[in-house]
Formats: structure tokens, C-alpha cells, sequence
């Protein structure tokens, strides 16, 4: 009668711990099915998180170059601000330049023929605007409605010369943001003439300036915050880029395009260097407003 005691107790036994086992295996089943859905959820998550802090940084870096003082306020008298601005049903231009007051002098009609004739070309930006929309063959592209906006800063250097930015915004079918382009102008008031890169730098200057704009883009991007993923320059896109820079009496600011020297989420679009840095690459002629 004890060993038949035993028996059922050891059976009894026996089944308790089947049972564990199957319901630890049942268990780990479900956790391994739902283990990897948390994973991709996570990562799903960072990847918005970083398309949205990418976003973010791209308005701020917008936002800082058009809000970047210049002399407007103070040069009133000289320039005439003007503004052309079209509507049509796929497409807005908006253009705002500056033209100088001819009264003043009458080789300002220089700058103004060149800005009128040459720079604020409505006719070919309308040309670009359908020439895209045509190369593209999505019908959501096509009605897209395309942007163009032009604005710019003005800056007088010892009431000898101006500067003048102008920054493209060119807001394409299809793209989140818009992209930055820029072209730069040094006007010679006294002579009445636009003057280039060759009148300011030496000759064959350019891979020593490259040089010495990379040092300053490397030391940045060694103190990290706002260069990361940033890049040096080549020569090749400098020399395209070579005249679009502004002038002061103590700095040279040179502009660059989108991508060009940092990612569109990062960095800055311009590098901003003393001119005693280049002391080595001015030209010591007596036209250049810059010897001092």
C-alpha cells in the first residue's frame, strides 16, 4: 500500500514539472516574437527623432542668415530698395535687390544696368521654373507649386565700396526644405565699376586661400556644436565660388552654397576671416579698399 503511495506521488511530480516546462516554453515563445517588434519600434522612433532634429536645425540656419544684420538702415539715402514679385497658378517669384540712387553719381547706372539686365533675369527664371517641371514626371511634382525668392544684404566699406549678398531660395517639387544659393558684388563707387577676386587677391592666390579657409573650418569643426559633419573645402568648389564674398574694413566673409562646405542640417554658409589672416594673399595696390 506505501509503494502505491510513493507511485502517485512520483507521477503527480512528474507531471507538475512537464507542465512548468511547456508553459516556460510558451512563454519564451511569446517573448521572442514580441522582442524583436520592440526593437524595430525603437529604431522607427530614432529615426524620426533624427529627421526631426535635422529638420529643426536646417529652419534655425535659415532663420540666422536672414536675420544677419547688415548696413540697409544706414545706406537708405544710397540704394533704392526694390521689390518684383509674380504670382501664377504653378509658380511664385519674389525678388527683392537694390538698386543706387543715380543722383548721387552718375556711373551708379553701372550697377543698376548689371543688376536690371544681367542678375534679375525674370525671364530666365521662368524659363528654369517650367524647364523643371518638365523633367519631372510625377503628376504630384507637377502641380507642385515652385518658389523662388531672392533677398540680400548690403554693406559699405569706407564709403569707397559696397557689398552686396544676394541669397536665392529655391524651393523645388518635392524637396522638405528649401536650398541656399548665393552670389556676391563688390561695387567701386569712386570709379563706377564692379570689381572681382583678381582685384582684392594676388595672383594664383586661390590654393593658399583654400588652405587657410580649411584651417579655419578644421579648428571649428574641432570644438564640435556647430560644424559637426562639416568638411573641408576643394579647390575646385572654391574657385567657383571665389567672388561670392562681402567685405568690412577688419573681415572677408565668404559665402557658400548649400553642401558645399557643411550638410544642409549643420554648420554655416559662410566663413568669416580677419584680414590680417590674409595678409599674405592682398594685393598692395592703392584700388584696393582693403590695405590698411
Amino acid at each position: 500500500m506505501k509503494s502505491i503511495y510513493i507511485l502517485i506521488l512520483v507521477l503527480l511530480f512528474s507531471n507538475c514539472k512537464n507542465d512548468k516546462h511547456q508553459e516556460n516554453s510558451i512563454n519564451s515563445e511569446i517573448i521572442e516574437d514580441i522582442n524583436p517588434a520592440t526593437v524595430d519600434t525603437v529604431g522607427f522612433e530614432d529615426a524620426d527623432i533624427k529627421a526631426l532634429d535635422k529638420s529643426i536645425t536646417i529652419e534655425i540656419k535659415q532663420k540666422q542668415l536672414i536675420d544677419k544684420q547688415d548696413e540697409s538702415e544706414e545706406l537708405q539715402k544710397l540704394i533704392i530698395a526694390e521689390n518684383y514679385r509674380l504670382e501664377k497658378t504653378d509658380y511664385t517669384i519674389n525678388f527683392k535687390y537694390p538698386l543706387l540712387n543715380e543722383s548721387f553719381k552718375p556711373t551708379h547706372k553701372n550697377f543698376n544696368d548689371f543688376i536690371n539686365d544681367y542678375y534679375i533675369n525674370i525671364t530666365k527664371t521662368e524659363q528654369d521654373i517650367l524647364e523643371s517641371k518638365l523633367l519631372c514626371d510625377s503628376i504630384e511634382a507637377k502641380t507642385f507649386r515652385e518658389e523662388r525668392f531672392i533677398d540680400y544684404k548690403i554693406y559699405n566699406v569706407n564709403d569707397q565700396l559696397i557689398s552686396v549678398l544676394f541669397y536665392k531660395e529655391n524651393f523645388y517639387s518635392g524637396a522638405m526644405h528649401p536650398s541656399y544659393s548665393f552670389n556676391g558684388f563688390n561695387f567701386d563707387l569712386n570709379r563706377g565699376v564692379f570689381m572681382t577676386y583678381e582685384d582684392f587677391f594676388t595672383q594664383d592666390s586661390e590654393e593658399e586661400l583654400v588652405n587657410i579657409l580649411n584651417q579655419h573650418i578644421n579648428k571649428q569643426i574641432d570644438k564640435g556644436e556647430l560644424y559637426y559633419d562639416c568638411w573641408e573645402i576643394s579647390i575646385e568648389d572654391f574657385v567657383t565660388s571665389k567672388n561670392n564674398f562681402v567685405l568690412n574694413d577688419t573681415y572677408i566673409e565668404f559665402y557658400f552654397d548649400d553642401c558645399m562646405i557643411c550638410p544642409s542640417y549643420t554648420g554655416t554658409y559662410s566663413i568669416k576671416l580677419p584680414l590680417v589672416d590674409l595678409l599674405s594673399v592682398l594685393k598692395k595696390y592703392d584700388t584696393n579698399p582693403l590695405i590698411f
